[in-house]
């Protein structure tokens, strides 16, 4: 096989050696290079971050799990003592985090049932009133040690939408009729939020489920308190901060085109909590390109097909490593975040068959991007990269400078192949924060891009070039 250059970007560029084998054009469209702001939203720095991690780890553990059936979502409470996971070991969940290529990871601290996973004394239905470890146990505590250790960025997940020890649901008191206890509730969730955001170092995300209500609408207000403790963390989500949005499916993938944008926050709120309706399922699938709203896109799937916690006899629902392959092209592939659903079983322990699972997708992402043939970045509206020699190539994969918003709107991708022709192999809209073209391998002298619509000049941080032989 031929070797490709390595060589940098030149076109327009001050100081590019002429001997440099890729080129990028400085033709501009019309508008300027650095329009404001207003014209391109653009993300924050810890959305910079969270859509650079790409792939994590929802880790899913909820009072339920214990009971003879394992877990199953109901209204129903259970003794404290039934919470026992005699071989709890977070590290090793983290050992199949960083094995799955994860580089973040999130613990649901309290999900539906209501069981504080935490030392919590916001009311007497937790860690405290567990004979586990001596109503010490603190798993929030040794998920985000773990984190640390094996170099993982660590979250957490809690439920303000159902709080079975509460008698929430669907946000709402007394089992969704609501009433005067909701201001009570609410004040609870500022709490949780409080204890969880103030006590474990910097968190990279905090999610909850199925979002909130706004303040005025009976929802907690915890947005200056997660100001105040997590300045650098990634919000999901309420109708006042979405960091980011869900795709709209629990299936892994997205819709191409993929935009990281939204329309403003009300709207995208709506789009969210309306996602049975068909336009805003679209909304969420697509984003929109002309929206005001940085709002990327997140696909999560759980690794046992539709099972987000263990129950026993489930094994069967494992995905294969080549379905989750298949999901990271139509996920991180089209401009997402792609999180898989892991489920601690009774022990406390990640099932041996789904961390292998993990680890044989992470070992065959790592197979085929773990290293570029070539690589260049730059800016302009055309881009050539020239091989050494002809070899062959199987993906194409563009990247964004995003911390300058989204530009590319239209773009073709084509290889020179044997003949001296130049074929066809890509035409598509979004790029953002990645976009990976796979195609059957074929051999080639050269691969150009031309994007032929923009909002500026484009800026590209990445465009690389793999082959999977």
């Amino acid at each position: 096989m031929g070797k490709l250059s390595r060589r940098g970007f030149i076109g327009g560029l001050a100081g590019a050696a002429a001997a440099a084998t890729t080129h990028l054009g400085a033709r501009t469209l019309p508008l300027p290079l650095d329009a404001p702001a207003r014209t391109f939203p653009r993300p924050k720095n810890a959305q910079l971050a969270w859509q650079d991690f790409e792939v994590g780890m929802l880790f899913s553990l909820d009072m339920p799990v214990f009971s003879n059936g394992g877990w199953r979502e109901t209204r129903e409470t259970f003794d404290p003592n039934l919470y026992n996971p005699t071989q709890l070991d977070t590290d090793q969940w983290l050992q199949a985090a960083k094995d799955a290529g994860c580089r973040y990871a999130i613990f649901t601290a309290t999900h539906f049932n209501g069981f504080l996973q935490w030392q919590s004394d916001l009311y007497p239905y937790g860690l405290k009133q567990s004979s586990w470890r001596g109503g010490k146990g603190d798993v929030m505590k040794d998920f985000v040690e773990s984190c640390h250790k094996y170099g993982i960025a660590p979250g957490v997940f809690l439920s303000c939408h159902r709080n079975a020890y509460q008698k929430v649901w669907k946000y709402r008191v007394n089992w969704g009729e609501g009433g005067p206890e909701q201001a009570q509730f609410a004040r609870l969730g500022e709490r949780m939020t409080d204890e969880l955001c103030s006590r474990y170092g910097p968190l990279c995300e905090i999610w909850y489920d199925a979002g909130l209500l706004a303040p005025d609408d009976g929802g907690p207000d915890v947005l200056p308190i997660v100001d105040r403790d997590q300045k650098k963390i990634v919000f999901y989500s309420s109708p006042q901060r979405r960091d980011h949005r869900w795709i709209g499916n629990e299936a892994g993938y997205a819709g191409d085109p993929c935009w990281a944008t939204m329309p403003d926050l009300s709207t995208s709120y709506q789009a969210h909590i309306s996602s049975t309706l068909p336009a805003m399922k679209e909304l969420n699938l697509h984003g929109d390109p002309a929206g005001n709203l940085w709002s990327p896109a997140m696909v999560d799937v759980p690794i046992r097909n539709h099972e987000w916690f263990w129950r026993p006899g489930d094994e069967h629902k494992l995905y294969s490593p080549d379905a989750l392959v298949g999901m990271y092209y139509t996920s991180v592939g089209l401009n997402c975040n792609f999180v898989i659903g892991a489920v601690p079983d009774q022990r406390g322990l990640v099932p041996r068959m789904d961390a292998e699972v993990g680890a044989a997708f992470g070992k065959e992402i790592k197979r085929r991007f773990g290293k570029p043939l070539a690589e260049t970045k730059g800016h302009g509206n055309s881009a050539v990269l020239r091989l050494e020699a002809p070899s062959r190539i199987a993906h194409v994969v563009m990247m964004e400078d995003i911390a300058q918003g989204e530009r590319i709107r239209q773009f073709t991708v084509e290889a020179l192949v044997p003949g001296n022709h130049w074929e066809k192999l890509f035409e598509g809209q979004s790029v953002g924060h990645k976009r990976i073209i796979n195609f059957p391998a074929l051999e080639a002298a050269q691969v150009r891009i031309q994007v032929s619509k923009s909002t500026a000049s484009p800026r590209l941080r990445s465009l690389a070039v793999y082959s999977t032989a």
